[in-house]
């Protein structure tokens, strides 16, 4: 037996070994280099918060991947926005931004509908909140509005309204309800500018409308609320809540999306980072940034 061939064979293995391990070490996908810039939520949600109030399944990937949900096709793959109610100026532009900020974030052809009155309100979904502003019950958008006038070729269609919305008559309000079965959903403006938008609030109110309608969107196309990190995709009680919660999904609900929507994430992210920066999103620049600084 040559006994200095098999010791040759033997380091030559180990070394191939090694090698291939490190290599193996060192390829990390997009979802798992930018899960180090995840904020992970705290262990003991505060009193009053949705976590506090809500008892929720941890929806794991594999959970996800289960799910008879909604995708894009072809020929069924845009997302259409229906303004519902008398808007000014400010608020069509802020509609406006929604529609160029939901393209970026799906990474999908969005479009605004024409928009409709508030004559198409009947007088039984209507009501006077304890506050003394009208408010419209948002089951009746969804299912004798939007589900009605669906376009043909939408994946999911989103009301946008600037009349204060409730879900049911115990509720005192609620910022956006979606049904994901149906793909439609609506979104109050309502609450996210005091009940009267202004040059002074744009900024505050347009970061809340991005939030909400893009957290009602990933819920139709699938996505639970998120308990991984500090989300889009987390639940919220009240606006304290909405502003806390980051416009950012968490790289677990980024890798549930991808699954579902086939986009480039670094373009997507580029993409992202141009609108921050356009509209001085600070904190959401910032974190596109980060993200950025990981997979570039």
């Amino acid at each position: 037996m040559n006994r200095g061939k098999y010791n040759f064979t033997f380091l030559f293995f180990s070394v191939a070994v090694l090698l291939l391990f490190s290599c193996q070490k060192q390829k990390k996908n997009y979802y798992e280099s930018i899960a180090s810039n995840d904020i992970k939520l705290s262990s003991s949600p505060k009193p009053g918060s949705w976590r506090y109030n809500h008892d929720e399944h941890f929806q794991t990937f594999e959970d996800f991947q289960k799910l008879k949900r909604i995708k894009p096709e072809p020929g069924k793959n845009t997302i259409y926005l229906q303004p519902i109610g008398a808007f000014d100026e400010l608020q069509k532009k802020e509609i406006t931004l929604t529609k160029e900020y939901l393209k970026t974030y799906y990474q999908l052809e969005t479009k605004i509908l024409p928009t409709l009155p508030n004559t198409i309100f009947p007088a039984n979904v209507k009501r006077i909140s304890k506050e003394g502003n009208e408010q419209i019950l948002a089951g009746y958008v969804l299912d004798s509005i939007l589900i009605r006038r669906k376009p043909k070729d939408a994946v999911v269609l989103m009301g946008i309204t600037e009349k204060d919305l409730f879900p049911k008559p115990e509720w005192n309000y609620v910022f956006g309800l979606a049904s994901y079965e149906d793909g439609v959903g609506v979104t109050s403006m309502y609450r996210f500018a005091g009940g009267h938008l202004t040059h002074s609030n744009f900024n505050e109110s347009l970061l809340r409308l991005v939030k909400i309608s893009s957290h009602e969107i990933g819920h139709m196309f699938g996505i639970s609320h998120c308990l991984n990190a500090n989300c889009v995709m987390n639940g919220t009680n009240t606006l304290t809540e909405t502003d806390y919660h980051l416009a950012r999904a968490c790289s677990l609900c980024q890798r549930k999306l991808n699954s579902s929507i086939h986009y480039d994430p670094k373009k997507r992210l580029l993409e992202l980072k141009n609108f921050f920066e356009k509209q001085h999103l600070n904190t959401e620049l910032t974190l596109a940034n980060q993200d950025l600084n990981i997979v570039q």
